[in-house]
């Protein structure tokens, strides 16, 4: 199995949404804090399907 980089575009989405879990974590906001796992959960399998699949 070969990784490859993700693009910087879905870094950045991936980023984007581990910032809104750990922000629901520590903030009350009402859709993401109740969904905090989900979202980072959501990130990294985002960030990790960036790494396997070639071109995205």
């Amino acid at each position: 199995m070969n990784l490859n980089a993700p693009t910087q575009l879905v870094f950045i989405i991936s980023l984007i949404i581990a910032v809104l879990a750990l922000i629901g974590h520590f903030v009350m906001v009402p859709f993401v804090s109740e969904f905090k796992f989900w979202f980072a959960m959501v990130a990294y399998i985002v960030l990790a399907a960036a790494c396997v699949l070639k071109g995205i």
